[in-house]
Parts: C-alpha cells; structure tokens; sequence
C-alpha cells in the first residue's frame, strides 16, 4: 500500500498566476487580450449566450416534475442485519444509523429479503417487504408497527372504496339494462 503512487501525469501543479513576467504565466496570465474575461471582476453568469436569447428560455417547459416531492428510500438487506445485530437487538431507523447502515441524513429505510436472518431481532419504525417479513417471523423475530403495513393500508382504503363502488355502478347498470328486456318480453 505504501508504494502506490499516481501515474506519471495523473496529478499536475496549479498555475500560479499573478507572480510576474519570471513565472512563465506573466503578462495576461493566461487570461488572452482584452475583453471582457481578461479583466478583473469580469466574466458572465452561467447560461448566459452573448445577448441571444439563451438556451433555458428557448425550450419550451411543459408538464409537472414530481422530482421535489419524490420519496427516496434507502434499502437494506437481511445479511446485513444479520451480520450487524445480535440476538434480541431492535431494528430501527436510529438503531441502523448508529451501526452505519444508512446513512446519518436518511429519512426513510426498508429491509428487503436478500439474504438469511439466524438471530431473533424486533423491527419497528422501518418499512419492510413481504419476503424480509416472512424470514424475520421465521427466525423467531417479530415486525412491529413497520411503515409499510400503515402505507398499504391507506394505499388500500381508497382503492377497495373505489372499487365497491365500481362495482356498485356495474350492477345499477346491470339492473337497467334487465329492466326493459322484462317489460318487452310481456
């Protein structure tokens, strides 16, 4: 380890400029003649064309971006709390930052199923998926509370709500369409 070394050209000294005609980078300092960049304080602010109108103003923006609102959630599998607990250990967000498994500015984690669980540990406070669910039960462990089981159920009050009355809406409409055929056939 101690004789690795950076290839030769890899890794190149800053030009110091300012330093005079003797430094090699004397005169315009590498700036060119005149203009607007030669000079101090001078330059433009990014995206800026030379008066055409620039590039972010040509195109035309349309649509809603869902990228501010986006959840990011940090995965973590069941080797790894295995290798990182013991016996009797809690799983949670707190817990899995103090061992380094996410990280210190994560908001939101879950344990997926790659890998076994051997040791009894509680989870709670974590997202979990089905198959991590199943091994942690398996292995003598329990889920708690996990964020997951409260997600699907308000992700499944509306849909069951719409769809009992989807189904109530096919069968008025099925009842309509017997109505006339009864009437005609007397």
């Amino acid at each position: 380890m101690g004789e690795l070394r950076a290839p030769q050209g890899a890794t190149k000294k800053a030009k110091k400029l300012g330093r005079g005609q003797g430094s090699g980078h004397g005169g315009t300092a590498g700036r060119g003649n005149k203009g607007q960049n030669s000079r101090s304080g001078g330059g433009v602010r990014p995206g800026f064309e030379g008066g055409q109108m620039p590039l972010y103003r040509r195109i035309a923006r349309r649509g809603f971006s869902n990228y501010p609102f986006k959840e990011t959630v940090v995965v973590v599998n069941l080797s790894e709390i295995d290798h990182s607990y013991k016996n009797g250990e809690t799983v949670s967000l707190e817990t899995l930052k103090e061992k380094r498994l996410v990280k210190k500015s994560v908001e939101l984690a879950k344990i997926l199923g790659n890998g076994d669980i051997t040791k009894k540990v509680t989870v709670s406070g974590v997202r979990v998926s089905a198959s991590a669910k199943e091994k942690i039960v398996k292995a003598g462990g329990s889920v708690e509370g996990s964020e997951s089981e409260a997600a699907e159920e308000q992700s499944a009050a509306p849909k069951a709500a719409a769809k009992a009355s989807k189904k109530e809406l096919t069968a008025e409409a099925d009842a309509e369409e017997a109505k006339p055929e009864d009437e005609g056939q007397e």
